[in-house]
């Protein structure tokens, strides 16, 4: 009769054992839910995916490249000459936004004229735009406190500062860190 209890008290706390597993189960499942959940929230609050429309940023980013922007870049900085940011485009009826190349930052004297671009008098190199490209216009101006002046790579392509005039750097949604499509060209464009 002894062991019949003993082999009773051994089947119930197998019982036992098993519900506790299949309640551990859960809660590790529902932990590992709340830690994928915080870092999906986590991930946005810093980062956004977005993707290239249009050839304004060629040759450097090609239509449909996908890319992610820091949303948090310059939330103790403002940005540097040659950042490439995003901001919203406000002629447009829809949230679209824009993808250009800062040329020039507050306190900045920018000259465009014959073609070229010159920051504080000295003219600029700028080896990312495309051979032989021109960058039209002329444009003569210190670049305002809160503001960048901004252009598109594809300098013959491009609707920005020379046409719209400068951005408010507080309006910036972020600047694009890295390129992850086409996967032949991923990393910081």
């Amino acid at each position: 009769m002894k062991e019949r209890e003993e082999l009773l008290d051994s089947e119930e706390l197998e019982e036992l054992n098993e519900n506790d597993g299949q309640k551990l189960k859960i809660k590790d499942v529902i932990k590992v839910l709340i830690i994928v959940v915080a870092i999906v929230l986590l991930i946005g609050f810093f980062v956004k995916p977005i993707i290239v429309e249009g050839a304004s940023m060629n040759p450097t980013l090609q239509d449909d490249d996908y890319l992610l922007i820091s949303r948090q870049s310059y939330t103790f900085g403002e940005p540097e000459r040659g950042d490439i940011i995003v901001f919203p485009h406000h002629e447009s009826t829809e949230d679209s936004l824009y993808i250009k190349r800062v040329i020039a930052i507050p306190g900045d004297h920018l000259e465009i004229h014959d073609g070229n671009v010159y920051i504080n008098g000295e003219l600029q190199y700028e080896d990312y735009i495309k051979s032989g490209a021109i960058t039209e216009g002329y444009v003569n101006l210190v670049i305002p406190e809160g503001q960048v002046f901004v252009m598109g790579d594809n300098r013959e392509n491009s609707s920005d500062s020379r046409y719209f005039g400068t951005v408010n750097i507080e309006e910036v949604t972020g600047e694009v860190f890295v390129r992850l499509w086409p996967l032949s060209e991923i990393g910081r464009p």
